[in-house]
């Protein structure tokens, strides 16, 4: 006889457990409380539907905070194993410049996640839409939609508390946290930071960007462009950062970063190019010798003296490490990923909670971290199909 699998929530994680579970030994049942599935990775796909990242699975896992913790999840689903198991089913990737890794182009975010739930349809999972997990009865089961849930086993999908609009709140926090079970609270990660601009400089340049340029916090460098915006900056370069500017935060109520304005250029190079210039002015020396953008420019008049801009030295040393203080950061919702939920003490290394035997919890939820480029999706889904292989080799 099949064993009932109950599955609360039908995001990424839940979808690759439910397609690894062996169908032989159970029955399979997704609890979803949105009228569709999926809908968290949907909204992934709106600015490219960036699947994983190719890259090396050593230098991939050392991407995650902390980087032990999904090591075995990651390592039993690669990247690789992820874009092979896509072309099964009918999804065809490719890797783009950055190494990272879409489905080919003219796909879209929605025929990917149709290719997922048809394979689950073929599977026999059976799929419960407008179904809302709200709390455990006396005997530890599931209550959704105001009736409890007999399974052999129960696994919480249930996300972090980015996104709202897709389903994604962390209402459930508090329901876990009152019979015992270590949580933390939300926090926002891979988001717009916030920075007290001065109000000339924001008014010239709010919604300009900062292309080919480093940020460094605490000795890590993540290189690429961020968007100045009324609140402060928001980019790529920002969100690998998100841990050790979230740390700062938390104890100096600020963290300082540091902009190279030209990671292609040594110290030596720039301060030669400054020296060597015939342009008449230092704005026209770093306009057309050093190809720094009017936003770039402006930020050094701003903050600099006027003794400091027009010396040679200093202002080399300004361009490549630029002193900018991180205030605090945009709310969780506007936020592409958030940490916190349930700690990591409180489940065992096959994400079972230690205080409810049978019942697992995968996916967002969970207080792990890891940077935009295709680790967030990659690790839900390695999540999902470990634990599935897990259960499959359970007796």
């Amino acid at each position: 006889m099949k064993k009932k699998v109950a599955i609360i929530g039908g995001g990424t994680s839940a979808l690759f457990l439910a397609a690894f579970l062996d169908a032989e030994k159970f029955e399979v049942t997704i609890y979803e409380k949105n009228k569709t599935a999926g809908r968290k990775f949907l909204v992934a796909g709106k600015g490219g539907f960036n699947l994983t990242h190719s890259e090396p699975i050593g230098t991939f896992i050392d991407r995650f905070t902390p980087n032990d913790f999904l090591n075995k999840a990651i390592s039993a689903f690669t990247n690789s194993d992820f874009r092979n198991w896509l072309s099964q089913i009918g999804i065809k990737t490719y890797i783009g410049s950055s190494k990272r890794v879409f489905p080919t182009k003219g796909t879209k975010p929605i025929e990917v996640l149709n290719a997922i739930l048809s394979f689950l349809k073929d599977k026999g999972t059976v799929m419960k839409y407008e179904h809302t997990f709200s709390d455990w009865d006396q005997y530890n089961n599931p209550i959704i939609n105001q009736e409890s849930v007999k399974a052999d086993y129960t696994v919480f999908s249930l996300g972090g508390a980015s996104w709202k609009v897709t389903g994604s709140d962390g209402s459930w926090l508090n329901v876990f946290s009152k019979i015992g079970v270590q949580t933390k609270a939300f926090k926002a990660s891979n988001c717009g930071h916030q920075v007290d601009w001065d109000p000339q400089f924001i008014n010239k340049h709010e919604g300009a960007p900062l292309k080919n340029i480093a940020i460094y916090c605490d000795n890590i460098e993540q290189k690429g462009e961020a968007t100045i915006t009324k609140q402060g900056l928001e980019g790529n370069t920002l969100y690998g950062l998100s841990p050790k500017i979230r740390k700062q935060l938390s104890t100096n109520s600020k963290a300082t970063v540091f902009i190279d304005f030209k990671p292609s250029l040594t110290l030596e190079e720039v301060q030669a190019k400054i020296k060597l210039s015939s342009h008449r002015t230092t704005t026209d020396t770093l306009k057309k010798e050093l190809k720094l953008s009017v936003p770039q420019i402006d930020l050094l008049k701003t903050y600099l003296t006027k003794d400091s801009y027009l010396n040679i030295e200093l202002l080399a040393n300004n361009i490549k490490r630029f002193k900018l203080d991180i205030v605090g950061t945009v709310n969780k919702d506007e936020a592409i990923s958030t940490v916190g939920g349930i700690d990591l003490s409180a489940i065992s290394e096959n994400f079972e909670l230690k205080k409810l035997s049978n019942q697992f919890c995968i996916g967002e939820m969970l207080d792990w971290d890891a940077p935009t480029g295709g680790y967030l999706i990659q690790a839900c889904a390695s999540s999902g199909v470990y634990l599935a292989n897990h259960l499959n080799e359970r007796k």
